[in-house]
């Protein structure tokens, strides 16, 4: 992949951008279950660069995960670096974005995993598979065949609510696992997810009309959002008619059909849509839900504020700025990568390992907002044996505001086996779990005044950036980082680093 910069028009309007091979978005990457993937990456921008292969597992790979100065520093002007990991017990769709600074608004592209060889699909064989990345396009489609989208949301900042006009879709699979079938007219699909469809096509060729595809954001947060909408077109491939064609062009009015969404903060229509996702949890695809704890963390995620250096002239009360933190604290991302410094044992200066089992001061979360709404700062990381059953409570806090959170935890799936509105009860709310068939995936929304609740084996030694996936949160601070240590036996153990490893 070549890192470059590239003219791209859209929308009337030219501009030059970041893009890999010119493209944009970038490249598809097919590979099946079971594949090692090697990606050599050269930098030809005068930005530092890292790529991220989202959602996939990377086990005992953590130095090809991407996140500049968690496990790697950044690939420099004239550098190049070879990605190498191998796609273990996961198919569907995933994608990779840049994971530096912003630059992921145009680095980033579709990751198609395929089954085994004569391996089935454990739904109906679709005629076409299609990967939709929410850019404009128009998709033909025959009448009566099944269509396989692969839905991807890469944006930086937007949950986005997705539909097709006069069309139903069936939900197959969510970030690169399988999932219990079930229709709607609406997908909800937040920054850093993926969601595979069937859409049926109706029997007749409708020539003169056109289906619009659609997404809007879905937005809670007491900021102002892009309240956009960015749609496609879906066209029914029509019989040709030789003598007829032309003159039907000429006389026929196109009817142009749009979906029905719902209002853009109806966040009982997110809770509803996120409970309808469920594992398989059968004999081929079983659902592997730790069901024994050995540590619980609770974790507040949320904004607050954080004070401006004294020649900075910011907005905020007493010259304070707007910074999100988890459990009060706001991460300060390091000059020396996190990945190397745990290897080598080098971690005096770069990390320490006190970031919070549970917040530090207890408050009524969702309720009034206490009086001191300053945040920490620090990087601070949480330390795991390996193989360590983790339980996990996030809750959003109603500091500046409530607002959903899509969370996203590196190097691992996590099962969610709770969520609801509110404060959490650690005495009421874990009777209600589902430790039988929930939903496995990377990235979750922490419910707007709410909580959710997930567990994870932790099986997989190295460092793991877990942090929000609405950039402009992340770059306030809305991350941490979780260490593994590595287990007795060899294939237990991370490898070192590769040799071409960049430095910092």
């Amino acid at each position: 992949m070549e890192i470059k910069l590239q003219n791209v028009t859209r929308l009337c309007q030219t501009k030059t951008i970041v893009t890999v091979n010119g493209q944009f978005p970038g490249p598809k990457i097919i590979a099946r279950e079971g594949d090692t993937v090697s990606v050599k990456v050269v930098n030809h921008v005068q930005n530092n660069v890292t790529l991220h292969w989202h959602g996939v597992r990377q086990l005992r790979s953590g130095w090809a995960d991407g996140p500049s100065y968690i496990t790697q520093c950044p690939i420099q002007t004239g550098q190049a670096y070879v990605y190498k990991f191998t796609i273990t017990g996961q198919r569907g769709t995933l994608f990779w974005h840049a994971h530096i600074s912003w630059l992921r608004v145009t680095l980033y592209g579709p990751i198609i995993i395929l089954p085994k060889k004569h391996v089935p699909y454990p739904f109906p064989q679709p005629y076409k598979e299609v990967p939709i990345i929410f850019d404009t396009f128009k998709l033909k489609v025959k009448p009566g065949k099944t269509y396989l989208l692969r839905l991807i949301n890469a944006a930086l900042n937007d949950e986005l609510f997705f539909s097709i006009a006069n069309h139903t879709l069936t939900v197959v699979e969510a970030d690169a696992v399988y999932v219990k079938p079930f229709r709607t007219t609406t997908v909800l699909i937040t920054p850093g997810q993926t969601t595979n469809v069937l859409l049926r096509t109706k029997r007749h060729h409708f020539p003169n009309t056109t289906f619009l595809m659609a997404a809007r954001p879905y937005a809670t947060g007491p900021g102002t959002f892009d309240n956009s909408t960015t749609a496609a077109i879906l066209q029914y491939q029509h019989r040709r008619h030789p003598s007829s064609t032309a003159s039907l062009a000429k006389n026929t009015k196109l009817l142009l059909l749009k979906p029905k969404f719902p209002f853009f903060n109806n966040t009982k229509f997110a809770t509803i849509f996120s409970k309808k996702i469920l594992s398989l949890a059968n004999s081929k695809f079983p659902a592997n839900v730790p069901k024994r704890v050995d540590r619980r963390f609770f974790f507040t995620v949320g904004l607050g504020l954080t004070p401006c250096a004294k020649t900075q002239n910011c907005q905020g009360p007493n010259n304070t700025k707007l910074a999100a933190s988890i459990n009060n604290v706001s991460f300060v991302q390091p000059n020396t990568a996190l990945l190397q410094a745990h290897f080598f044992k080098k971690s005096k200066g770069v990390y320490t390992t006190d970031f919070p089992a549970n917040p530090l001061v207890k408050f009524n979360y969702t309720g009034t907002p206490p009086s001191n709404i300053a945040v920490a700062s620090g990087t601070k990381v949480a330390v795991l044996p390996f193989n360590t059953r983790v339980e996990l409570v996030m809750q959003d806090t109603s500091i500046i505001g409530a607002e959903s959170h899509p969370l996203h935890l590196h190097g691992f799936n996590f099962f969610v086996v709770g969520q609801g509105f509110g404060n959490f009860d650690p005495n009421k709310d874990p009777a209600k779990f589902n430790l039988v068939d929930p939903a496995e995936r990377n990235t979750v929304g922490v419910p707007s005044g709410g909580w959710v609740a997930i567990r994870f084996l932790a099986d997989n030694p190295g460092v793991w950036f877990m942090h929000c996936h609405l950039e402009v949160h992340t770059s306030w601070g809305l991350k941490m980082a979780w260490i593994v240590m590595d287990g007795k036996r060899p294939n237990q153990k991370l490898p070192p680093p590769p040799s071409d490893l960049p430095k910092c």
